[in-house]
């Protein structure tokens, strides 16, 4: 394990889609603990981003360091029990099942899974508490959104990526998701695509904006909420 203060290194990172040249030259770090924002207009690159370091997609060059370890060739599977976890925006969860067993799926890459476990997660949303035994297909949206956070959570990572976790969610919610990735990020590195802009500089203390997949802007969140050139590299 490495004893630097990242856990996420990447470095000249090109990624995409077969032909289709997504990323280009991408470096940028997170640390061990905290929030990192990654902002910019649809098509920026953001959810490539995150795909790419959860190796859902194979990058074309580049390097990516995770916890101190070059993870090239490793696959997701193994990041996974390194410690990484990854919320997609969409079919984050299984609808056909119950919260219970979406969260007890959710545990399998925890070898020490214990019930304080689940309780640390119910605690975490205690909405969710209430629906155990409920489809997580007849959840509401902030609710699924919850239950696919929990289900990342309770495998208990060091590092966790959550891309758009307020989309489509009621405002009430979108507070108390808010609420708790502050929390969160005080005990874990947590990286945060998000287009709620205000929200992702409140929770994250540095951010980075991709403007056609290329790093534009970073640096602190009071910096980039102050730069003259956010607005143009967030207009659609």
């Amino acid at each position: 394990m490495s004893e630097t203060n990242e856990i996420l290194k990447l470095e000249n990172v090109d990624s995409g889609y077969g032909l289709s040249q997504v990323l280009f030259d991408v470096s940028l770090n997170c640390p061990r603990k905290g929030a990192t924002a990654i902002l910019g207009r649809n098509g920026a690159g953001k959810s490539t981003l995150l795909k790419t370091v959860a190796n859902e997609i194979i990058p074309s060059k580049g390097k990516i360091y995770f916890d101190g370890a070059n993870t090239a060739g490793e696959t997701t599977d193994k990041r996974v029990k390194r410690g990484m976890a990854y919320v997609p925006q969409e079919d984050a969860v299984f609808l056909k099942l119950s919260v219970q067993e979406n969260l007890i799926l959710g545990a399998s890459s925890n070898s020490n899974f214990k019930k304080a476990d689940l309780d640390m997660v119910l605690d975490f949303f205690p909405k969710l508490s209430q629906r155990l035994a409920q489809q997580a297909g007849t959840l509401s949206g902030g609710e699924r959104k919850m239950l696919a956070i929990s289900r990342a959570l309770i495998g208990k990572p060091k590092f966790v990526m959550l891309d758009e976790p307020t989309e489509g969610v009621w405002v009430g919610v979108i507070e108390e998701i808010s609420d708790r990735l502050k929390e969160l990020s005080k005990e874990i590195s947590v990286v945060l695509v998000e287009q709620h802009v205000e929200l992702a500089l409140e929770v994250c203390e540095y951010a980075y904006v991709l403007d056609r997949g290329k790093v534009a802007l970073e640096g602190t969140s009071d910096d980039i909420e102050k730069n003259p050139n956010l607005i143009k590299h967030l207009a659609p």
